[in-house]
């Protein structure tokens, strides 16, 4: 079954929703005017809303039948603090300086309202649909706040949904596999402490800037040597602070990286193993060190029969061919992973054609995708909560 020819129907009408939003970005935790503009549009497809949810959060609220069964599908709302490329001439260019859905939340938004509004027309399901709009996904743990405030104790969801457009895959087609899609994603700075002394006498001192180069170059032993080759581990230093004049050893310096992995034993292993290294290299030249390790986001796993079921629908309304059962992991990081830590379900990719990757300030959600994303999300809920 292809893209549903009622959500074609209003593809224009989505398409301006779309632009709107672009148009008017907020970040994380200050999304005000786009829940509103989430909340009017719900209600006035006669969906039952409730608002306040980590903040900015909502989420509507459609029944129809008898049926006990429930679903819940979540899309990201929140856009970057990135300044979209001067030079570009499209007309609903962000009027927000410094601030642009340069990740396709917009498009996200706009996808699962078109469903709302086909699945309120139609209530061609038995139960319960919980649309989840979730704030602040880029870096601030929005989708954690909202479980933190019981999500699922106030909108049970025996399964739980969610859908992010990628660039490089053609518009009309999906990924989703079973296991993991998305990294987790930790945090960490090393606060190094030695003793300064002048540059051109650094024997009287202990240099904090040669025990920071041992240090980075040690880190990455343990992709290389202390990790199972079978299991993926990203370990990236990313600052390297240290001194402020040409002819001073300083006292103390900083490090500052990331670590990507998909295996929560090896995530777990990551802030006593870092501290051996550290602590070892200090040892050799005779320094001190502190470790802040900050956990972020956990590995975003889908559980093998909502993979399954998704990529069922998928093949649906895409068509086989169309499908990508097997795609590879990302390292990126994704907090829709806290929903599937506490229900099982599934996060699928939809194509975005060939545009400029997420992130970058030249990219712009692909208006082309919207009937796709919105059809994959009402045949997932005309099929999980079927009529008898």
């Amino acid at each position: 079954m292809p893209i549903v020819n009622r959500i074609a129907e209003f593809h224009d009408e989505m398409t301006a929703w779309r632009h709107d939003l672009h148009t008017h970005p907020e970040l994380g935790f200050e999304e005000h005017r786009t829940s509103d503009v989430v909340a009017a549009k719900l209600e006035s497809f006669g969906i039952e809303v409730h608002r306040g949810i980590a903040g900015t959060g909502l989420v509507g609220v459609l029944k129809s039948g008898s049926s006990g069964r429930t679903i819940g599908l979540r899309a990201d709302m929140d856009a970057l603090p990135i300044l979209e490329r001067g030079e570009d001439d499209r007309p609903h260019r962000s009027v927000n300086a410094g601030v642009m859905h340069a990740c396709g939340h917009d498009g996200h938004t706009t996808m699962l309202l078109g469903a709302a509004k086909y699945l309120a027309e139609t209530k061609n399901f038995d139960g319960t649909v919980h649309f989840i709009f979730q704030p602040a996904e880029e870096g601030k743990g929005g989708g954690d706040k909202m479980v933190q405030e019981g999500l699922f104790d106030h909108f049970p969801c025996e399964t739980v949904f969610g859908m992010h457009n990628i660039p490089g895959i053609p518009v009309g087609s999906f990924a989703v596999s079973e296991g993991p899609m998305m990294a987790a994603r930790d945090n960490f700075e090393i606060t190094i402490k030695g003793r300064g002394s002048h540059g051109a006498m650094p024997h009287h001192g202990v240099d904090p800037v040669l025990v920071g180069a041992h240090m980075v170059m040690a880190l990455q032993s343990i992709t290389s040597r202390n990790l199972d080759p079978q299991k993926a581990l990203v370990l990236s230093v990313t600052q390297f602070h240290a001194g402020h004049a040409f002819n001073v050893v300083p006292d103390d310096m900083v490090l500052r990286g990331t670590c990507r992995v998909f295996d929560p034993d090896v995530q777990n292993s990551l802030p006593e193993r870092i501290t051996k290294i550290m602590d070892g290299v200090c040892a050799t030249f005779g320094a001190t060190a502190e470790l802040n390790y900050i956990r972020g986001y956990p590995a975003t796993i889908n559980d093998p029969e909502q993979a399954e079921v998704a990529a069922g629908i998928a093949d649906r309304v895409a068509g086989a061919d169309r499908v990508d059962r097997a795609p590879t992991p990302m390292m990126g990081a994704e907090d829709f992973s806290y929903m599937l830590n506490q229900r099982p379900g599934a996060y699928i990719w939809a194509g975005n054609g060939d545009t400029a990757g997420v992130h970058h300030p030249d990219y712009d959600f692909n208006d082309e995708a919207l009937p796709h994303g919105a059809s994959f999300w009402a045949q997932l809920v005309e099929d999980r909560l079927k009529r008898a």
